[in-house]
Order: structure tokens, then C-alpha cells, then sequence
């Protein structure tokens, strides 16, 4: 009776510890799956590394580009004509356009298959302003040195045509030195002011 007894408690003691074991293995089971459930996912499962999207760069306006015209003379017959020769412009500004054209000029011809000028070397652009179909140019006093009655006319003429290249309708102011310009010249060339392209071929011919 009392070795069936001690079996018996054996066995009681063995089956106990099996439970134990049982029941912490289950519960550390639980506690792992709990917390694996409670674990983010991550937002980017396809694991692409996203790039922040570019600030957007406004590419600046183009200019405006204008094309004027610079006037030389050219013999023809026995007369002298006005050849006008185109001069790109990138412009921002109203009357820059008309400042590179009296430039250019100024500066007289690069070729001579161009043309001739008789517009004095040194003469300098003081100022100039085109507004209300009204065009003021001021020169400086070599505008007017040398040269008989034709080269003045001549001079006035390429002065005239430039001016209104963007606007051959508009009245033509010439100033020298900040004064307008009534008689040009030794032989006392009169000029009846405002100028335009009508005016100039009617009394100047060349």
C-alpha cells in the first residue's frame, strides 16, 4: 500500500510540472504574439527609397527681340539713296531699341559694301527719346562739322530714316548739344522741325 501510494504521488507531482511547463509555454507564446501584432509596419513595403519632389524653377521671359534699321548712303545714278541695313536688338526697355540702331550708327559702317556715311567721326549720342510718335535726338556739335550742302542732307537724311525705323509715320526732333538744330552746316542749310520721312524727300532731296 504505501509503494502505491508513493507512485501515486509521483505521478501527481510529474502531471503538475508538466502543467506548469505547458502553461508558461503557452503564455510565452501569447506574449509574442501580442506584441508582433502590435508592431508598425512599415509605410514603403516595396522598400523604394522616395525622393522629395523638386521645387518647380520659372525659366526667366525671353526678351523681346526687335529688328531696326541703320541707314547709309549708297550711290545711285547720279544721286545718293538711304540702304537700310537691319540691326538685332534684345530689348527690355522702350527706346533701346532705337539707342543700339544710333549706336551702330554712329559707329558708321563696318563694310563697305554696306554703304558710305557722312555723319562726322567722334559725333556722339547725348540723348534720345521716342514717345507719342515723337522722336528727340541729341547729338553732340561734331554732328555738324565739315562737309558741304549734300553731305549735310545726306547726315540729316540717315539721321531721319533711323529715327523712325520702328515707326516711319513719327516727327523727327534733332538737338545738338541740347538745342535744336534750325540752320546745319557753313552754307546755312535750314531745317524746318519736325522732320519725317515725307517732309525730308519733298524738301531734301539727295
Amino acid at each position: 500500500m504505501k509503494d502505491q501510494q508513493g507512485s501515486n504521488r509521483i505521478s501527481s507531482g510529474a502531471i503538475a510540472a508538466v502543467s506548469a511547463v505547458v502553461v508558461a509555454v503557452g503564455g510565452g507564446v501569447a506574449w509574442f504574439t501580442t506584441h508582433s501584432s502590435n508592431t508598425p509596419t512599415p509605410s514603403n513595403p516595396s522598400g523604394r527609397i522616395e525622393q522629395p519632389a523638386q521645387p518647380l524653377t520659372r525659366q526667366p521671359a525671353p526678351a523681346n527681340e526687335q529688328t531696326p534699321n541703320v541707314y547709309w548712303l549708297t550711290p545711285k545714278d547720279k544721286n545718293v539713296a538711304l540702304v537700310p541695313q537691319p540691326v538685332k536688338v534684345a530689348s527690355i526697355l522702350p527706346n533701346q531699341p532705337l539707342e543700339a540702331a544710333f549706336q551702330s550708327l554712329l559707329a558708321g559702317p563696318t563694310t563697305e559694301a554696306t554703304g558710305s556715311t557722312t555723319i562726322p567721326k567722334g559725333t556722339k549720342l547725348l540723348s534720345l527719346k521716342s514717345e507719342n510718335d515723337e522722336v528727340h535726338v541729341n547729338l553732340s556739335e561734331d554732328f555738324t562739322s565739315g562737309g558741304g550742302s549734300t553731305s549735310m542732307m545726306g547726315r540729316v537724311g540717315q539721321v531721319v530714316y533711323t529715327a523712325t525705323t520702328l515707326n516711319p509715320k513719327a516727327k523727327v526732333y534733332i538737338d545738338v548739344n541740347g538745342k535744336p538744330l534750325d540752320v546745319l552746316g557753313g552754307e546755312g542749310v535750314e531745317l524746318q522741325q519736325p522732320l519725317t520721312r515725307e517732309s525730308f524727300q519733298k524738301n531734301y532731296p539727295l
